[in-house]
């Protein structure tokens, strides 16, 4: 599979991942301080969220979770009481200064805050400082003590075992959000989940439906070392805040930038409306656009013996099918159809209106770049097997096995099940996401007689006894192989039968 360039900056430095490395001096340091101060920072800290728990349960107390009370005297005289606790919590947790730019616009002039990036539970600061609501899983509600201050925050609560959930949310978000500012502003972060902040992943579009201005601010950790990142693939949240409770100082900014009013334009498309919004909030940050999404976290952080290993064209691929609803209808029974329909087409090319009537779409502009990245030969035919290899990744990224299993159905041989070593190198090309895959190394290292096929049985197996099958046994272009390990028997005449 080829790309076909349609999305500039797409893949920079993977924003789901975080690595932490420490310097001795650095070491030193942490060691010091887990047996000085992170226990008395840890004790204050739990201290005062404690302290806090008492007035937010109080104050919820026959509260309506769907109509607005008014504001009595008692209940700011809670709202100040959680404040300053809060606000205690925080300091005693390093964060002693938080340093505030620019000016938050009241409730009734803009009832939606869209933050951004969104990189650490640490964001939790600007919400306990404003009391502003959040979005969040209705899970968090029975988390103790901290599921008491969520729920005083009067938060839209997503339902996602209900399938109706983000129509449900997003009506929620309209219905307040049009309220005139009875309710707390909304504090979205439009990312939908964490990053590393090395870029601004693309918006979701709930936050700008109601096509209502916003007001975009951006947060900073400006330290020196950064323990508060937690994403997909890091440091455990545990770990976060051990190593963040043993630094003498944790710096934050929060700027509320200008507030931003929708064109007509923006109003009619929320997904222009959100983008427009990312731009003006990276340029801010001075951060690049990072054109990834929450539906791509699984893609690109892949595992097991056959993991995407570059997930540049494959990521491509995911974007249009998304926008085709391809990938949303897509399911196990969708693929082992197509998987049927394809081995009956043997091999047939298909042009851009058969490939069409193969999916049950109508050509467009999208449909025709995911026909251009599986048309090798520059004839405009596709082999639709490569189409359905590349789906089944993207729908199960970590279950490489499988797509290897529905890929070895379509080409496999009906007399004994194999197929042949060309075939294997253009579906490993596909999975891995990579070209110019060589195998005479791994069929080298095959103890059987004929070693131009193989069955999906005897890859299985083998893949098995060698989970570092990638890296040892396959060439490919800008593999980064530094000495010999593509060819085990040529470096030392032996077979490697287990890896390391």
């Amino acid at each position: 599979m080829k790309s076909s360039h349609c999305r500039p900056a797409r893949v920079g430095k993977n924003p789901f991942v975080h690595k932490l490395k420490f310097t001795m001096a650095e070491k030193i340091k942490i060691g010091l301080m887990s047996v000085t101060v992170f226990p008395v920072r840890l004790l204050l800290m739990s201290f005062f969220l404690l302290l806090a728990w008492p007035f937010a349960f109080i104050a919820c107390l026959g509260r309506s979770d769907s109509v607005v009370e008014p504001q009595s005297w008692w209940r700011r005289f809670v709202d100040v009481c959680l404040r300053v606790a809060l606000r205690a919590m925080w300091f005693c947790g390093g964060f002693h200064s938080i340093k505030v730019k620019g000016e938050r616009a009241a409730s009734s002039e803009v009832p939606i805050l869209t933050m951004a990036p969104h990189s650490s539970y640490f964001d939790a600061i600007p919400g306990s400082l404003t009391m502003s609501s959040i979005v969040t899983k209705v899970e968090s509600r029975s988390i103790p003590i901290w599921g008491t201050l969520i729920n005083y925050l009067r938060p839209v609560f997503v339902f996602r075992s209900d399938r109706d959930s983000r129509r449900k949310t997003v009506e929620e978000i309209k219905r307040r959000a049009q309220s005139g500012g009875e309710w707390p502003q909304i504090m979205i972060f439009p990312e939908g989940t964490c990053t590393n902040r090395s870029g601004l992943i693309s918006f979701k579009a709930g936050a700008f439906i109601p096509g209502l201005p916003v007001q975009p601010v951006v947060l900073r950790y400006p330290n020196e070392l950064d323990t508060v990142t937690w994403t997909w693939q890091g440091p455990g949240a545990f770990k976060i805040l051990w190593l963040t409770l043993c630094q003498p100082h944790n710096r934050m900014e929060i700027e509320y930038l200008p507030i931003y009013t929708p064109s007509d334009e923006e109003k009619e498309n929320p997904a222009l409306f959100a983008n427009n919004v990312r731009k003006l909030m990276a340029k801010a940050l001075e951060l690049p656009l990072t054109d990834l999404s929450f539906d791509d976290c699984e893609i690109s952080l892949s595992q097991g013996p056959l993991g995407i290993y570059d997930y540049s064209s494959l990521l491509e691929f995911n974007l249009l099918v998304c926008r085709l609803g391809l990938r949303a209808a897509t399911t196990e029974e969708v693929l082992e159809e197509q998987a049927r329909r394809a081995r009956k087409m043997q091999g047939e090319r298909l042009a851009l209106e058969d490939f069409a009537q193969f999916v049950n779409r109508p050509v467009t502009d999208a449909l025709t770049q995911v026909h251009s990245l599986f048309d090798q030969h520059g004839d405009r035919h596709i082999d639709i097997r490569h189409y359905v290899i590349a789906l089944s990744t993207i729908h199960r990224p970590s279950d490489s096995m499988k797509t290897l299993k529905l890929a070895f159905k379509m080409y496999e041989s009906e007399e004994d099940g194999e197929i042949q070593e060309e075939e294997l190198a253009t579906i490993l090309e596909i999975m891995l996401g990579v070209e110019e895959v060589e195998l005479s190394g791994f069929f080298l290292s095959l103890d059987r007689p004929d070693r131009e096929k193989i069955t999906y049985d005897e890859l299985h197996h083998f893949i098995e006894q060698h989970p570092r099958f990638v890296q040892h046994y396959l060439d490919f272009k800008d593999h980064p192989r530094r000495f010999c390990l593509g060819r085990p028997k040529s470096c030392n005449g032996q077979n490697d039968k287990k890896d390391d």
